[in-house]
């Protein structure tokens, strides 16, 4: 089965894209900047859902942009879920290599149907 990491500070948002996803994808989950780039290394994922706004050292984007820059994990696919609505955001998020932006609330459906047309169960 082909690899997914959810990343976000909030659990009901992991638990949701979890249960949406775990019978076709190994899951794997983190609720912070630092854990994810440890899973991301560990286990180079096909995907990652990214929240940009997360407490700690590295936030979403700051992690997307280390994803990106680092040539062995570049192939990853990053779709970002967030609050942050602007146009300003979302363009900055695609400057740093974001390959798909969701704005909370999102539509379960549309994520998931993005997931599964970029990695096929």
């Amino acid at each position: 089965m082909k690899t997914i990491l959810i990343v976000d500070d909030h659990p009901d948002i992991r638990n949701l894209v979890r249960v949406l996803l775990d019978r076709h994808y190994t899951i794997f989950e983190a609720d912070n900047g630092v854990s994810a780039l440890e899973l991301v290394r560990r286990h180079h994922p096909a995907l990652v859902v990214l929240d940009v706004m997360m407490p700690g050292e590295i936030d979403g984007l700051q992690a997307l942009k280390i994803i990106k820059d680092d040539p062995e994990l570049a192939d990853i696919y990053v779709i970002m879920v967030t609050a942050r609505g602007q146009v300003s955001d979302f363009e900055f998020a695609t400057s740093l290599g974001a390959d798909a932006y969701f704005i909370k609330p999102f539509s379960p459906l549309k994520l998931v149907n993005k997931i599964r047309s970029v990695v096929p169960a």
